[in-house]
């Protein structure tokens, strides 16, 4: 007779989540966490509930800056971002591809802050330091982004 162990079933590997898609609030396109996951080389490592928590925090930090956007499209006739007039690439509008770009870089962004802390030895000091740079161009970018979907200058200029 041989005796073989088996964990609990708690402890038993559970398939992944399905990473179903995120709803926006109608203006906006909804965000297939699969292509942002893809778009900004997001490990699977990084759970889909933290893909899509950090997914609906890029949204609500874009819906912010765009949220005057929005409004004057919707007052000019334009029920969604994909009906406001814009070029297209790939058979896209330039609109939604900014967008998705925005969300993908800004998720990212919050993901590799969160994730950082996970290691608090000298190595994961250093390792940290190193990301920082990362993070401010992720956000930069994403910054710019959403600039491109307001019409407005990549420029800022703050007096100090």
């Amino acid at each position: 007779m041989t005796f073989v162990a088996r964990p609990p079933a708690s402890e038993i590997e559970q398939p992944p989540a399905e990473e179903t898609t995120v709803i926006n609030d109608g203006f906006f396109p909804d965000i297939e966490p699969a292509a942002v996951r893809e778009a900004a080389r997001i490990p699977t490592s990084i759970t889909p509930a933290r893909l899509r928590a950090a997914i609906l925090g890029a949204m609500m930090t874009a819906e912010i800056d765009l949220r005057e956007f929005a409004a004057a499209s919707i007052a000019a006739g334009h029920d969604e971002l994909a009906a406001v007039p814009a070029p297209e690439l790939d058979g896209k509008s330039v609109q939604l591809i900014r967008y998705g770009r925005a969300i993908a870089l800004y998720a990212k962004a919050e993901l590799i802050e969160r994730h950082r802390d996970f290691d608090t030895t000298a190595s994961g000091g250093n390792q940290a330091d190193e990301l920082s740079p990362s993070i401010d161009e992720l956000r930069r970018d994403a910054i710019h982004a959403i600039r491109d979907i307001l019409g407005k200058s990549r420029t800022g200029v703050w007096l100090i």
